[in-house]
């Protein structure tokens, strides 16, 4: 299994030789380490990655060559007992079952409940339909199905989960990515607007043979150096429900980053709150007010989301419904600050059109864009240039 790792590290461009290898080995052999796999995936990762640019690489081959291993790497763990949250069994339901459990009703009564329960409740609890537990129809836990929750550890199972009590890790998106990026490039060069500005520093070539050809003589024209005047802020929504749009936002990064010299980008979980990051690995640790964000860069500023809008519709409407953190505003009043701030903004789904219909999220979040909102398509993105050019 080692070699293959070796041979895997290779193969993802990470620098491995025999030598870090045999360190791997001895550090092993000398027992460093506590014998957990979180120990070793540090381990095996200060031995190979000298780079940090290359963690996500590692992240990956770590999880193809030793998959099946329980890995949280550095999460810190939920405030719950550890020995509730390990789901045995997922209760099998059918659809009448589903269809009769009732709903809890509004965000706060099922906070308030789940208070009550963590007061009331002292031992691990598996299936049933009260307590926080594991494989039952309760709406804390998981591993059960309720149509609203609160997801306590475990993987989301229906989609139907209100509040994730959970840390997860989101990997940054490559700039390097090239894979299909022509095309939208093509299309984010309709947004460009060049501007003539500064001094006249710059060699007109046409100019000065046309001059030439008609002075007879050396007639040397010059013109103010040519700059790309867009300015432009591209948040970009990552994790959860966004992991299979990798890819695509990927090519997108990487499209804009190469065409737009007046790029600032940060990222946000769903709905960008008070805070914004630049480094997914250090999203808890260093994070930028967004009340920065709004001072920092002039309403001049070109604004464009990314993301599906899909999540709960209490994390637009109420305080306290990021899935993350206690926010004390809701979602829709920092979207309402942003579009305010920035006029030219739009917002790039990553669902299909179709699809928008169905999730309440969407249409609130597409409201708040006040209709601003297109698929990440090329047709999509046609279009919201053309928007965007027309907001000066």
């Amino acid at each position: 299994m080692f070699f293959s790792f070796l041979d895997e590290l290779r193969a993802a461009g990470i620098p491995a030789s025999l030598k870090e290898h045999l360190v791997l080995l001895e550090a092993l052999d000398r027992e460093v380490i506590e014998h957990t796999p979180e120990a070793f995936y540090y381990l095996a990762r200060a031995t190979f990655v000298k780079d940090e640019g290359l963690l996500d690489r590692f992240d990956q081959v770590f999880a193809k060559v030793f998959r099946g291993i329980a890995t949280n790497y550095g999460v810190a763990p939920a405030e719950i007992p550890e020995e509730w949250l390990k789901a045995i069994a997922e209760k099998f339901l059918t659809p009448e079952e589903m269809a009769a459990i009732q709903s809890l009703g509004s965000w706060d009564e099922i906070m308030e409940t789940l208070k009550q329960r963590l007061e009331e409740q002292h031992e691990r609890h598996q299936g049933g339909s009260k307590w926080i537990g594991t494989g039952g129809t309760s709406p804390f836990g998981n591993g059960g199905y309720n149509p609203e929750g609160v997801r306590i550890g475990g993987e989301g199972k229906h989609g139907r989960a209100l509040k994730v009590w959970d840390q997860r890790e989101f990997r940054n998106l490559d700039s390097t990515k090239e894979l299909g990026t022509r095309n939208i490039k093509v299309a984010l060069r309709r947004l460009r607007r060049f501007a003539r500005e500064g001094a006249a520093d710059e060699l007109d070539i046409d100019a000065t043979i046309d001059g030439t050809a008609k002075q007879g003589w050396l007639d040397v024209r010059m013109r103010p150096e040519r700059h790309n005047a867009v300015k432009l802020l591209l948040f970009l929504d990552v994790g959860g429900s966004m992991d299979p749009f990798v890819k695509l936002c990927e090519e997108l990064f990487s499209a804009a980053t190469a065409e737009f010299k007046n790029l600032e980008f940060f990222y946000f979980h769903n709905c960008p709150y008070e805070g914004v990051w630049k480094d997914n690995r250090r999203r808890f640790t260093e994070r930028t007010p967004t009340w920065d964000v709004l001072h920092k860069y002039g309403h001049d500023y070109k604004l464009i989301f990314v993301g599906d809008a899909s999540m709960s519709a209490y994390e637009i409407s109420h305080p306290g419904g990021s899935v993350e953190h206690f926010n004390e505003e809701a979602g829709g009043v920092w979207m309402q600050r942003l579009v305010n701030t920035y006029p030219a903004a739009i917002w790039l789904n990553v669902l299909p059109e179709a699809h928008w219909g169905y999730t309440q999220s969407v249409q609130l979040i597409r409201g708040l864009m006040q209709d601003r909102m297109y698929p990440l398509t090329l047709a999509g993105l046609d279009a919201a240039m053309r928007e965007l050019s027309r907001k000066r």
